[in-house]
């Protein structure tokens, strides 16, 4: 009887699917993404965030299975929101880089979905037990695999963060590198030019100097 409730407590922790990827976005490019619910009342968490690229920005806009847009944003770094999808059928996610004329943007995606319904009737097909302390035995499994998700759904979302900031900030030094050197070269090569120039001025002057001696 309780392996048939440590089941029903591990069937309720597996309803939740998520799906988590990195992908590249070129210059002028739009990407689509597209997640299917059979049933209403679920709940769509969604996370992105742009680790490199131009100004860590992009476009997005989610649908949903009528065309109608649920949420629509210009130039975002980051977002980590939930809705809930209260009609059955596919969602889109779609991202744009269109502002963008040569750079390509490096986006971290993840998709997570629940189904409260059908969470709802795990719950309702737990076993009946004789007496109530199984039964709340079952309950304080339950929150506490609860609990252990929301800190390891926290500590990945602490993690990607880091992550994100990470990149951003490598980007940057390496973007402040680049600028430095250029700048540095730039910079010989003036000094090269103006060497030269001051050169060539010179001999003009001795060149004009002896034809007027002659």
């Amino acid at each position: 009887m309780y392996i048939q409730s440590i089941l029903c407590v591990l069937a309720f922790a597996q309803l939740i699917s998520a799906s988590a990827f990195t992908f590249i976005l070129g210059a002028k490019e739009r990407s689509c993404f597209y997640v299917f619910t059979e049933k209403p009342s679920t709940q769509i968490r969604y996370y992105f965030a742009v680790q490199s690229g131009g100004s860590f920005d992009v476009d997005y806009v989610i649908t949903d299975p009528n065309q109608n847009v649920i949420y629509q944003e210009n130039k975002k770094r980051h977002g980590d929101f939930v809705f809930p999808a209260q009609i059955p059928g596919e969602y889109e996610f779609c991202f744009s880089n269109t502002m963008s004329t040569y750079s390509e943007k490096v986006v971290d995606f993840e998709i997570e979905v629940e189904d409260e319904s059908t969470s709802n009737n795990v719950k309702a097909s737990l076993p009946n037990q004789p007496n109530a302390k199984p039964l709340a035995h079952v309950e304080n499994m339950r929150s506490t695999v609860d609990n252990i998700e929301s800190q390891l759904d926290g500590l990945a979302k602490t993690l990607q963060f880091y992550k994100t900031r990470n990149s951003r900030n490598q980007a940057t030094v390496q973007s402040t590198e680049s600028r430095i050197f250029y700048f540095s070269v730039f910079e010989v090569l003036l000094m090269v030019g103006m060497a030269i120039l001051q050169i060539t001025i010179v001999q003009l002057f001795f060149k004009g100097s002896r034809k007027q001696l002659v």
